[in-house]
């Protein structure tokens, strides 16, 4: 076996441990693989070349496995990969001048029991009391507690 082939076996080893670590951690097919890879390599260096060789090959594999892994959690692979964007949403800010116990309004999605509603002007997050609304149905408000409002189907 020349030294490419062992170069190759240990270079794709390493491909295949930092892909375990950097993009698929949990799976350990891809570590597994990594690791087998890297020992045949390092297993034929000492078979066909000798022990030092061998030992010179399993001191760079160690080496070369320490510096790409720094190298690799250095880079700005973290920066390019992460979410940079921020959430604006908030809950439901409900404020007690503008909706009350009583008020009435329309559902404008389904409530499977939760959906929105359109309640004296504003939209809101409402739920009902287990029960489904269909969309477009007059409700009216029956419970306020902090951020969640309870809604049933407003009666005639």
């Amino acid at each position: 076996m020349s030294w490419t082939i062992i170069a190759v076996l240990i270079i794709v080893g390493f491909l295949f441990l930092l892909l375990e670590i950097l993009v698929l951690p949990g799976t350990n097919v891809a570590g597994i693989i990594g690791f087998v890879l890297i020992g045949i390599g390092v297993w034929q260096a000492y078979a066909v070349y000798g022990g030092v060789a061998g030992t010179l090959t399993l001191a760079g594999s160690v080496v070369f496995s320490v510096v790409a892994l720094y190298l690799a959690l250095k880079s700005r692979t973290w920066s390019r990969a992460s979410l940079k964007s921020a959430i604006g949403s908030r809950v439901n800010l409900v404020m007690p001048d503008k909706i009350k116990v009583g008020d009435t309004g329309k559902t404008i999605s389904r409530l499977a029991p939760m959906g929105k509603a359109f309640i004296n002007g504003e939209y809101y997050e409402v739920r009902s009391n287990g029960e489904m609304i269909d969309q477009g149905s007059e409700i009216e408000v029956t419970k306020i507690d902090i951020n969640k409002i309870t809604v049933k189907l407003k009666t005639p």
